[in-house]
């Protein structure tokens, strides 16, 4: 009965083994140390099993005296060594894989263990075995086999004392064989010490096997050849961004140069006039400089869904205008015919995205100006009235180089330059159409291409545009695109210096009835003590009561009504749809930088209040600035206006404005007046010593405007800094996070403000954890804050008690 059960169990454990077999041996592996000994493993222990089976045979068959028998329970021992010699190695190869490296103790522990196998080797051939088979029951016994309870005990006690080493790390899944090993055989040898007719060990090894099958690391071939594709498809991606990058770095430094260079020449100018010239070209340059930057901003935010469309009036035949004027220039340098012709019916206000519109007709033209070596670029501006809108159809058509048909779809695609080997000399950062494409669709548009190769091509734009009877906004004297006089704007900041800085801000936009307070509560008191104001900035941090629960106690108020922005330096990704969504009508960054103060106060104040819509739509778009998309057969539609076979018709039409050439070259200046003011170098060295100590001037007076502006905001700066650093140091002594991380956030604004560049960006850190309760981090980083504030604070007093 005996011979049965344990042939039963064997059978079983055979099949077993054959089906792991098979699932590792199909598959073609990566040839390491690891999937060698686990190769080795699943086939020794398949011979073992057999050999097992032999075993209980031949004493059945030929009895416990028989040359056979001994023989065969002789091989069985040996394949035991075998399988413990080789989970030996795989012990010493996971310490390895832990280390990360092979250490001079296992090597040293890999050399007995070999030393140890030979010697058993020799021990089980000679030592003698004693076989036992009556009754049914079979087994071995004998100093041959109390070897290999000696050297099973050894290999056991080494796997202990491998867990214990890595006891932090033993539920990582290398260690789960191992783990598995000690449990089963130390259950295998309590249970054939009690009867050892009961055959357990090699179907617990085949169980040991099974799980190493599931925590090795064997990737296999088809998973590589993937990772491979997924290389390759990696390199070629990195090639074409560094393609791009060295594009990017000539364009780049082309305006750059011309900065740089015109800079050179207001220093050495000669009259006042003259400078005026230089710096208005440095403008153009700074222009282009910063188009480009905007190219790579404007991918970013397409790809991640962040670009947002915002529709304002604007006098359309000037903006048309302006494009070719401005392309004029470019176009004369490579003595190309360059007409344009904007239809004399387009409305004078039409309301859209003009931004986006201008970006999108400035890549068209500057792509016809530089695939265009001879011959013309014609733009065109016409359009269709439909009902209370209107249908742009933009042309910019070129008798350059053409496209080929397959590479039409390649041209939309970002880093894409089509036959580079052609274009060595052309410059590009492989983004303007793929930017123009994607704008175009945001604004419900279709673009539309005709090309041949070799010819020239002929891109068209058609979009939808509302016909706004309303003026577009008013220009004040000093050329800003709002006017904020007789608007009364309340500011709400806890910090005196932004107060200030945000109310010289607004007076450049001839605002004349500004009125501030210091918190939420001071707020609220305003507006129940009846002020009435029509607009009002709100920062959110601020302490006891943030600017959020501001306006929800304002808004609890039901006559309250006026249109709220969030003036904040929280200004990270997805906080604008954040702050609207608690009812604020406007989201404002701080450092306040004026493009966008304009444009979020046209919004609110004259195209009505944006969160309106949001609430209703999720949109930011408000109630009158719905996109209206282009549907239908454009290409049918338009019929012959894409047909370059039309040219030359086209050319003899007399609605066809001829741009004049620009032909005067700038003059070099070779005169330097020496300056003999005695305040000029001394201010002069004030400035120096702002900049040699590392602060980002710059910046700071493109925020503020002048030094004037600096000067008052540093010494309000300094009157306050060591008071806010006695409540940053307090409040972090006590812990409390939370009013910890509103000083810190006012110390980052004002820095920023003032070019303190580095104290800004470690606030900041000090800010995003603090509010995460990061209590940790604020003290062990606060001595790098602290030795950074004392030098700021170094600098400030210098330079107010110098001034």
């Amino acid at each position: 009965m005996q011979y049965t059960t344990s042939l039963a169990f064997l059978t079983i454990t055979i099949l077993y083994s054959i089906t792991l077999n098979i699932l590792y041996f199909t598959k073609t592996h990566i040839k390491t140390k690891e999937t060698a000994i686990f190769g080795a493993m699943v086939s020794t222990n398949l011979v073992g099993v057999i050999l097992e089976i032999l075993c209980i045979i031949s004493l059945m068959l030929l009895g416990a005296d028989n040359i056979i028998s001994i023989i065969i329970n002789k091989m069985f021992l040996l394949y035991f060594l075998v399988i413990l010699l080789l989970f030996s190695q795989y012990i010493l190869n996971t310490a390895i894989l832990n280390k990360n490296k092979e250490q001079i103790h296992i090597k040293i522990i890999r050399v007995l263990m070999y030393i140890l196998f030979v010697v058993g080797v020799a021990l089980v051939l000679l030592l003698e075995i004693n076989l036992y088979s009556e009754n049914g029951i079979t087994y071995s016994y004998g100093p041959a086999v109390s070897v290999i309870y000696t050297l099973s005990a050894f290999v056991s006690t080494g796997c202990i004392a491998y867990l214990l080493i890595n006891i932090k790390s033993i539920m990582k899944k290398r260690n789960v064989p191992i783990i598995a090993f000690v449990v089963l055989m130390g259950i295998t040898a309590v249970v054939q010490q009690l009867n050892p007719a009961i055959t357990l060990a090699t179907s617990m090894e085949t169980l040991v096997i099974f799980l190493m099958y599931h925590t090795i690391e064997n990737p296999d071939v088809k998973l590589i050849r993937e990772l491979e594709m997924a290389k390759e498809q990696s390199e070629k991606a990195n090639k074409a961004k560094t393609d791009f990058l060295s594009n990017m770095s000539h364009e780049i430094r082309t305006p750059l140069n011309a900065i740089v260079g015109f800079s050179d020449c207001i220093v050495e100018s000669n009259d006042l006039g003259e400078a005026k010239e230089n710096a208005k070209d440095i403008i153009n340059a700074g222009q282009t400089l910063l188009e480009i930057v905007n190219g790579i901003l404007d991918i970013s935010k397409i790809e991640t869904g962040k670009l947002e469309i915002v529709n304002t009036r604007y006098n359309a035949k000037e903006v048309f205008s302006e494009l070719a004027t401005l392309i004029t220039p470019r176009m004369n340098d490579k003595h190309l015919d360059f007409t344009y012709y904007i239809a004399p019916d387009i409305p004078n206000v039409l309301f859209g995205d003009v931004t986006n519109i201008k970006k999108v007709v400035t890549n068209l033209l500057s792509n016809a100006c530089k695939y265009t070596s001879q011959g013309f670029v014609r733009y065109e501006v016409n359009c269709v009235r439909i009902k209370d809108y209107l249908r742009l159809i933009i042309s910019v058509e070129d008798s350059g180089r053409g496209i080929k048909k397959e590479n039409i779809d390649k041209m939309f695609t970002k880093f894409q330059r089509l036959e580079e080997d052609r274009n060595t000399t052309i410059e590009g950062t492989g983004l303007g159409l793929a930017i123009t494409k994607q704008l175009v669709e945001l604004m419900g548009g279709k673009i539309i291409v005709h090309s041949i190769y070799g010819e020239g091509s002929k891109f068209t734009v058609v979009l939808n545009q509302r016909i706004s009877e309303k003026k577009p906004i008013k220009q004040d004297a000093n050329n800003n695109s709002l006017d904020l006089s007789n608007v009364k704007i309340l500011i709400v900041d806890d910090a005196p210096m932004n107060l200030k800085v945000a109310s010289k801000v607004l007076e450049k936009y001839n605002a004349n009835m500004i009125d501030t307070c210091e918190s939420g509560f001071e707020c609220i008191d305003k507006i129940n003590n009846g002020n009435t104001y029509d607009l009002i900035l709100l920062d959110d941090m601020m302490p006891k009561m943030s600017g959020v629960i501001t306006l929800k106690k304002l808004k609890e108020n039901s006559n309250f009504n006026i249109p709220t922005i969030a003036l904040t330096a929280n200004a990270i990704s997805g906080m604008k749809e954040a702050y609207l969504k608690e009812g604020f009508n406007g989201f404002l960054a701080k450092p306040i930088v004026r493009e966008e103060l304009e444009r979020v106060l046209t919004e609110v104040l004259e195209t009505g209040q944006a969160k309106d819509e949001y609430e209703k739509t999720g949109s930011l778009e408000n109630v009158d600035n719905k996109i209206i998309p282009v549907e239908g057969n454009i290409e049918k539609e338009l019929g012959e206006q894409l047909d370059l076979s039309t040219k030359e018709e086209i050319d003899n039409k007399e609605k066809t404005i001829m741009m004049e050439p620009v032909t005067e070259p700038i003059e070099e200046v070779v005169d330097v007046i020496p300056v003999v003011d005695i305040d000029i170098p001394e201010k002069k060295d004030k400035t120096d010593y702002l900049k040699e100590n590392g602060v980002d001037l710059s910046s700071a007076l493109e925020l503020l405007g002048d030094m004037e502006m600096y000067n008052s905001t540093i010494q309000d700066f300094s009157n306050e800094l060591e008071n806010k650093w006695y409540k940053i140091n307090n409040y972090k002594s006590i812990s409390d996070m939370e009013d910890y991380a509103i000083e810190v956030h006012s110390l980052k604004s004002d820095c920023k403000y003032l070019g303190f560049t580095k104290l800004a960006e470690l606030a900041y850190q000090h800010e995003i954890n603090s509010k995460e309760n990061n209590i940790d981090f604020v003290n062990n980083n606060f001595a790098s804050l602290e030795e950074e504030y004392n030098r700021v604070l170094d600098i400030v007093n210098n330079y107010v008690n110098n001034n």
